[in-house]
């Protein structure tokens, strides 16, 4: 597989095309820019740089080590990613552990896929491909999603087109950013799945999502059980909630939860039998907030 990348890489003409002072190719209507776009290149480790863009922010270095044993013995099947910043230039969009495991070995040369974009498209580009990995935590995710949102000005529904997602598994992920850090940092170590997540943020006092948290992680608590320890913690306002319910109109109750997963919130819902009501959308900070607004703006 390693010899077929190669081969393909070290097309005709394509190398010294990119060699060429005097023909660089920096936009996607230069001449011989079809040619370069989308080919697998082979580049020296030297002419790429980090990408400030990325999303990930840490990386095990055991598994870097690893992936560098697979390279040595079986050669890189799957091209790193960059855009061309300028003559013999490149930024990495996406493969960076491949390109550190690369590095590692000491190797002078990669194969790379080359595209031609700007910062936002690599922007982009970089968290969408990091959000359709497999090993990432949920946080991580989240956070991508976030970025997405803030940076790139995307909607959900842009986001569920862009990386093939439900819109509702999308504001699922960034619920979780309403989490206590604390909370967060043990589903990024790993102490929490996405699901524990999920249930613990139905508590809205962060001191008794502490609480619960340390309970589920001392008493190795099942996602199911996670979830009876909430009912059991919020169920002061169960009564209040079920005398709430039965004065709602059945088309209020039904559409509450798509609501509540379009603005990834837990929403009040507030309606009489005459039909008259109010919807009422928390907020935890600034950024929340401004997040709310856009999503007002655009759907």
């Amino acid at each position: 597989m390693a010899k077929a990348i190669k081969k393909q890489a070290l097309g005709r003409g394509l190398s010294a095309l990119l060699k060429d002072p005097e023909n660089d190719i920096q936009s996607a209507d230069d001449k011989g820019a079809d040619k370069l776009v989308g080919s697998i290149v082979e580049l020296d480790l030297d002419s790429i740089e980090m990408n400030p863009f990325q999303p990930r922010t840490s990386f095990n270095e055991e598994a870097i080590n690893e992936l560098a044993t697979s390279i040595r013995e079986l050669g890189l099947i799957q091209p790193i990613t960059v855009r061309k910043l300028g003559y013999d230039s490149y930024q990495l969009v996406s493969g960076e552990r491949r390109y550190r495991a690369s590095k590692k070995l000491g190797l002078k040369a990669i194969p790379a896929y080359i595209r031609i974009a700007n910062d936002n498209e690599s922007l982009e580009m970089a968290l969408v491909e990091n959000i359709q990995r497999q090993d990432l935590d949920p946080i991580e995710v989240a956070l991508s999603y976030q970025r997405l949102i803030d940076e790139i000005d995307l909607t959900q529904e842009q986001m569920s087109e862009r990386v093939g997602k439900k819109r509702s598994t999308i504001a699922n992920y960034l619920r979780l950013l309403k989490l206590d850090p604390i909370i967060q940092t043990g589903m990024r170590d790993g102490f929490l799945s996405m699901g524990h997540g999920r249930a613990l943020i139905n508590i809205e006092n962060h001191d008794i999502q502490i609480d619960a948290y340390e309970k589920v992680i001392s008493d190795s608590l099942s996602v199911r059980a996670t979830e009876e320890l909430v009912r059991s913690l919020t169920n002061k306002e169960a009564p209040t909630a079920k005398k709430t319910n039965k004065q709602t109109p059945e088309y209020v109750t039904q559409a509450s939860n798509e609501i509540a997963d379009f603005f990834g919130a837990k929403i009040d819902v507030k309606a009489a039998a005459n039909g008259k009501g109010k919807i009422s959308i928390p907020f935890s900070s600034k950024e929340d907030f401004n997040r709310i607004l856009k999503l007002l703006k655009r759907d």
